[in-house]
């Protein structure tokens, strides 16, 4: 990590409440903001610190008190957790009990036969290291990151119960699952008497595979979700509006989600008819398409990423205009499909 500057003592805002609005978790007792800040990417051991803090700080004086992590998470893998740790000891520890972070495991970590996966071998072994690394004594809710086809899902399972119950988290979640594996997760979770209490799926405008089964699924047993890439990696942003820039991630197929052959001729026109709408709305495309997920009533809270301060507050920008018309419902659907 790259520091740049001395920051002063950290103070958070004392209004920091009043400009985030919260909902509840599915059938929970947690309510989490309607934007979370998601340490996917630019606070990794190759970003610079500074710019990390600030971000987090940004964050809570505006309300979102989801951080949301993974062991994977840099680069170098562990590297956001330990950036975060780091400005989490300096910036944040008196306000841990305001805060809700999580973490994840499941994707490939370190070498070997027990470096990725759900095993309770593996699980139980990286939620252990992603504490040490974040400096927090335990989860609000720990992941795991995806489905592992291999292991038994009774295993995978009974290692998140085993997690809560040893006082590493207070919750447990589930990501990237497909419909039918999501309800053997509820209910094996259910008769271990660890209810799931979310499930982190990816979705935006241009990509809406879980109102295939998973939102109706988890409206019916009262579980939450987080869903991330609401830009689909900054293709629902004002950024490709005109093309692929030089500079841009997508160019220079740097972003090993999104490369330049993502972005066709076609999704680039859905990209502009989009953002005609949003101007009428008097949003940015990028402020429509977070609020566009928040319609979905399946939908707890909506996971940014961001690259600086600036962005953070642009997305809650959102916020203020949450509300479609039936017209406007109608029009994207006909761009999208």
């Amino acid at each position: 990590m790259i520091e740049h500057e001395t920051n002063p003592i950290y103070v958070a805002n004392v209004d920091r409440y009043k400009s985030m609005q919260y909902q509840r978790c599915g059938r929970s007792g947690v309510l989490l903001p309607k934007l979370a800040l998601g340490l996917w990417q630019n606070f990794g051991a190759v970003d610079r610190l500074d710019n990390a803090r600030n971000m987090l700080r940004k964050a809570f004086d505006l309300g979102i008190t989801h951080f949301d992590l993974a062991n994977n998470y840099g680069p170098n893998y562990g590297s956001a957790e330990s950036t975060f740790g780091s400005l989490f000891k300096q910036d944040f520890k008196s306000y841990r009990d305001e805060l809700f972070i999580s973490s994840k495991a499941g994707y490939d970590m370190w070498p070997g036969p027990y470096g990725q996966g759900g095993s309770r071998k593996y699980l139980v072994s990286s939620c252990d290291q992603s504490l040490q690394r974040t400096g927090v004594d335990y989860f609000d809710v720990f992941y795991s990151h995806c489905m592992d086809l291999e292991t038994p899902l009774e295993e995978t399972m009974m290692a998140l119960d085993y997690i809560v119950r040893s006082g590493r988290a207070l919750y447990v979640g589930i990501s990237n699952y497909q419909p039918s594996q999501t309800k053997q997760a509820i209910a094996i979770l259910k008769e271990l008497g660890t209810p799931l209490l979310i499930h982190q799926p990816r979705y935006n405008m241009l990509d809406r595979w879980i109102e295939d089964g998973l939102t109706d699924l988890l409206l019916q047993e009262g579980v939450g979700s987080i869903v991330f890439s609401p830009l689909a990696q900054g293709v629902l942003s004002n950024k490709y509006l005109k093309g692929i820039p030089e500079n841009s991630r997508a160019a220079r197929n740097e972003q090993r989600h999104l490369g330049s052959k993502d972005i066709t001729q076609e999704k680039l026109q859905k990209v502009q008819a989009l953002n005609a709408i949003a101007l009428t709305r008097g949003q940015s495309l990028a402020q429509m398409a977070i609020a566009w997920t928040l319609h979905n009533k399946a939908v707890t809270t909506c996971l940014i990423g961001a690259s600086s301060p600036a962005q953070i507050e642009d997305s809650l920008l959102a916020l203020n205009h949450l509300n479609f018309i039936t017209d406007e419902i109608a029009q994207i659907d006909a761009i999208i499909r």
